[in-house]
């Protein structure tokens, strides 16, 4: 036994005796090459991330052969990022950062083009809180999102361990060096982009981001995304360029203003007419013309309503900033008149520019005419930034699908229908009955994802002709959307057609679907272009144009004989321009003056401030309370919606939405209710925003029977004039205890007139 014990010991020794191994050879060997160790990593790295956007080996491959100039490029970015380890002891461990950073930006950007064509940019970060809320889309599951979780906090763990046991440089650290080093391949970086560019090596702007990053490399696209954001400032940008242009636009808008429509049936362009149209304007999302597809073959035609318009009033190819992804940058050309190729690559104002500014719009311009401006759209508010963008483009009201009672979506659950936007347009358009108005509504039902399996099984149209079963079903799936899309297009039409009120109204495709379209697949021989059709019941002339986004709305109002605005009037004069390059410079000075520049357009004044943005046109009211068997409470009202939310002094609780006009909390948290609690509802969106709450509110007062709840409540008021009760002063809240009491007793002399006629009865 001893002896067992004493081979242990030794054994114990030993190990302790044994010396580690030493790196130091290594170690060494790697600080004295560590720059040609940098340019391998960088190259290596490149092509890894290249086989990760394209999902292919073999396209990496092509890259690296038929781009070599942009391949070495790209490596050069990423050699400049890995000097910035110079500048600490854990090299080890910001190498692996550093490289961890592009190997995750490059995954990303492989999966988004898995489900779009636009690749992944800067401002798409910026979105990463919008994605979040899309879980119940084909984007991607739960699952996903959890497996995401757990790999990338075992990657921080591994970071934290290499932290803390990982190797130090031995050696002087020479800070300063360091930085002079690093400061020195900056100025290399800037000298060879420079250079690049003036040789047309690589591109300064994409026309196509698509394009532009599989030309160039995803590491030199996105670090174009980071670097170049916003507008550059014209190079004749001045007081004087600006005066010039106004001149140019107060000449126009004094001759229109001038002008009168012979021909009977049409309005007098005059901005005091009573007879100014209502303008609907309708974002068809990723809608196409399907027959516009080389390769497809369909059973009938998807789109006969939309094709009917197309044939009979105004209509053409519409010219559009993004493809298969992007919407909110074809809404903004739309609503703005501003041309996106002046902005850096992979901007979206949305998230960038129009957070702190505000922005002339069609909706301010035809404000100043007199007109209502809405916004309906049966996906979330803050998508995109949506309710912040609509503000400061002037809107009244934004109905969002918060505010809507929504129960019928798409075959796969992903997307509502559009027919709920029929009913909202209205209440829209009814909401300001003295105005004329403007509606800005905004489909959801053709978006993506589209599904590989067959999810229809008895499609109203068969779709055949692509080039595998999986992309049938997709283009299946697709179409038969569109089609339904199309029945829409012909209940809103016909909705409007009954109302006594001159209307115009416009539809546009905002981009084309996400299904790896290219230039030859379509007729129009550009995946950049969609299609719009307009539609109006005062006989306007069919004059049909293909059209950039940002001319849309310029070319149908003065159709409509509405002159207003600073750049869409500017379209409107330079509409018969033959001078593209001077049209587009003048555009370009507008666009940065309102809003980087000085703002000489309004004599430095801010024209055009940002609207106290109404969300929804319904108000929501709450009636009464009722306590159920179960130990719930059930909350009786108004406008309620799947977004509808209790709460309990200012403190949102689990609700159960039942109807619109009731609501259930749960018996765990009725339990916890204390009389003298205050009730009320509120609309919320993402991020817990309320962007509705109901104009009154209810104090609980205990358990209580039917008839008491009936009798409490006999004296609400249901248009708001109560509002929280622990805000009311002293004599108002007498008042009321005053009112109720009369109540209680009007009701108990009720009851007993009802007794003794009952009585009398019974006798």
């Amino acid at each position: 036994m001893k002896t067992i014990f004493q081979n242990k010991w030794q054994a114990k020794d030993h190990e302790k005796k044994t010396p580690k191994r030493d790196y130091s050879r290594q170690i060494a060997f790697l600080n004295r090459y560590s720059l040609l160790f940098h340019a391998l990593l960088a190259c290596m790295l490149v092509f890894v991330i290249e086989v990760c956007s394209r999902r292919s080996l073999i396209d990496a491959c092509v890259f690296l052969g038929g781009h070599a100039f942009a391949f070495f490029f790209n490596a050069l970015i990423i050699f400049f990022t890995l000097s910035i380890v110079y500048l600490f002891r854990r090299r080890t461990l910001m190498r692996i950062i550093v490289s961890c950073v592009w190997l995750l930006l490059g995954i990303i950007n492989g999966c988004v083009l898995s489900q779009r064509v636009t690749p992944f940019g800067y401002t798409d970060l910026k979105c990463i809180s919008d994605l979040l809320t899309m879980t119940n889309t084909q984007y991607f599951s739960k699952t996903q999102e959890i497996c995401v979780v757990i790999l990338l906090g075992i990657l921080v763990v591994f970071l934290v361990i290499l932290a803390m046991k990982g190797p130090k440089f031995q050696g002087h650290p020479h800070k300063i060096r360091a930085a002079g080093f690093c400061v020195c391949m900056g100025v290399l970086m800037s000298a060879a982009t420079s250079m690049a560019h003036n040789s047309e090596k690589m591109a300064s702007y994409f026309s196509n981001i698509a394009q532009g990053y599989s030309d160039y490399g995803f590491v030199y696209g996105f670090s174009s995304s980071v670097m170049d954001r916003g507008m550059r400032k014209p190079l004749d940008y001045s007081e004087s360029r600006i005066k010039q242009i106004k001149q140019t636009v107060a000449q126009a808008k004094e001759e229109a203003s001038s002008y009168k429509v012979a021909q009977s049936g049409q309005i007098v362009s005059d901005s005091s007419d009573k007879q100014q149209p209502n303008v609907i304007c309708v974002l068809l999302e990723s809608f196409m013309d399907p027959t516009e597809i080389n390769f497809l073959e369909m059973s009938k035609d998807p789109i006969p309503n939309f094709r009917a318009l197309t044939d009979n009033f105004t209509s053409g190819y519409l010219t559009v900033p993004v493809v298969g992804a992007g919407t909110a940058n074809s809404e903004f050309e739309v609503l703005t008149g501003m041309n996106l190729r002046f902005f850096g690559t992979g901007e979206y104002p949305y998230k960038t520019v129009l957070k702190e500014t505000d922005c002339e719009s069609i909706a301010s311009d035809l404000s100043a005419l007199g007109y209502g401006t809405h916004v309906v759209h049966n996906n979330g508010g803050n998508f995109y930034s949506r309710a912040n963008a609509f503000s400061q483009f002037g809107f009244d009201t934004f109905t969002s699908k918060e505010l809507m009672n929504i129960q019928e979506y798409t075959p796969l659950g992903s997307w509502p229908t559009d027919e709920i936007l029929i009913g909202e347009t209205e209440k829209a358009l009814d909401s300001t009955p003295d105005q004329p108005d403007f509606v800005y509504t905004i489909t959801v039902q053709g978006h993506g994802a589209y599904p590989e399996e067959k999810v229809i099984q008895n499609p109203q149209i068969q779709v055949s002709g692509a080039e595998t079963e999986a992309k049938n079903n997709q283009w299946e799936y697709y179409v038969n959307q569109i089609h339904e899309v199309d029945k829409f297009i012909k209940n809103l039409t016909d909705m409007l057609a009954k109302r006594d009120e001159h209307t115009i109204l416009v539809l546009f495709g905002d981009h084309l679907p996400t299904m790896g379209l290219a230039d030859e697949d379509l007729k129009s021989g550009d995946i950049f272009k969609t299609q719009y059709a307009t539609w109006n019941n005062f006989g306007l002339e069919k004059k049909d144009a293909d059209l950039a986004a940002y001319q849309l709305l310029a070319y149908t109002t003065e159709q409509a004989g509405l002159h207003e605005g600073t750049i869409f009037t500017y379209h409107q004069a330079g509409e018969y321009a033959t001078d593209q390059k001077a049209y587009q410079n003048g555009l370009e000075n507008l666009q940065y003056d309102l809003l980087y520049g000085e703002r000489y357009s309004y004599d430095g004044q801010d024209l055009y401030p940002a609207s106290d943005l109404q969300m929804g046109v319904d108000k929501t009211h709450i009636y009464h309370y009722e306590n159920l068997a179960d130990g719930s409470l059930a909350i009786f009202g108004d406008h309620f919606t799947n977004w509808s939310r209790i709460y309990v002094n200012d403190e949102k609780m689990s609700t159960t939405f039942v109807s619109d006009e009731q609501l259930i909390l749960s018996a765990d948290h009725a339990a916890e209710l204390e009389s003298g609690d205050i009730l009320k509802v509120c609309q919320v969106g993402s991020s817990n925003t309320i962007f509705r709450t109901t104009e009154n509110t209810l104090m609980y007062y205990g358990v209580r029977t039917e008839e008491d709840a009936q009798n409490e409540n006999a004296g609400s008021d249901p248009d708001g004039d109560e509002k929280d009760n622990t805000n009311d002063s002293d004599d108002r809240a007498a008042a009321k205890k005053a009112k109720k009491q009369k109540t209680k007793d009007a009701a108990a002399k009720t009851r007993k007139v009802k007794a003794k006629d009952s009585e009398k009865d019974l006798k």
